[in-house]
């Protein structure tokens, strides 16, 4: 549970401005689609990605490291850092676990199946949506123990686009979708809440100093 008083006292920080577009946002931001990019080896690649996610409302990003472990080039995610949540898997066995036991289906984007087109895809479940690296697309690992494929529509002569350009494509469709049905697709209030303590946590100056003035006017208190 959050402590709303300590939310209230954080908020208490940040101009009117402020807050309000934090709400606007996350009225825009989802968990029912969740994406996965699996060794990224190029990292401004991982990093649009995330730009991606955050620009179009996904609100968490899964990274498997398995081969290629890097840190996120700040300045092509562009501060979507501070906004978007990132997971990070050693495994790729871990994550598709995980994603499985947080309800979600697993769906392999290839430009190699033709088993459901961009916009034929079934919006209704809960999808985690894999990408994989630039030369050898996603693993074997990953494609055996997909519940489902994923192909953008292409009429030229290439045969595939660059992660981030595919995984912009797909989450902007998806999301764009996702709006304009009846679906629950919001983020539950609880989870709004947590989002507004991290988002205002990572926008205060000083934080951990105000933090420390809080717990300590709380324990005299007590």
């Amino acid at each position: 549970m959050i402590d709303l008083d300590y939310l209230d006292y954080l908020e208490g920080f940040l101009t009117d401005n402020r807050k309000t577009r934090f709400e606007e946002v996350l009225a825009q931001r989802t968990k029912h689609f969740t994406v996965v990019v699996e060794d990224i080896f190029q990292l401004h690649n991982t990093s649009a990605v995330m730009r991606s996610c955050e620009v179009f409302g996904i609100q968490e990003l899964n990274i498997i490291e398995h081969r290629f472990g890097k840190k996120i080039d700040s300045e092509i995610a562009m501060g979507a850092q501070k906004w978007v949540d990132i997971k990070k898997f050693s495994t790729i066995q871990n994550c598709i676990d995980t994603m499985k036991n947080n309800g979600y289906q697993i769906i392999a984007t290839t430009p190699h199946d033709d088993s459901c087109l961009l916009h034929e895809f079934d919006i209704t479940k809960p999808s985690a949506l894999f990408f994989g690296t630039e030369k050898e697309g996603l693993s074997q690992e990953v494609m055996q123990q997909a519940d489902g494929f994923l192909k953008i529509p292409m009429v030229g002569f290439t045969e595939s686009l660059n992660i981030s350009v595919s995984a912009a494509i797909i989450i902007q469709d998806l999301t764009t979708r996702l709006r304009s049905s009846d679906i629950r697709w919001q983020m539950t209030a609880e989870e709004r809440l947590e989002k507004r303590l991290d988002w205002a946590k990572n926008t205060i100056k000083d934080i951990k100093r105000i933090e420390e003035r809080y717990f300590s006017e709380n324990e005299k208190k007590d």
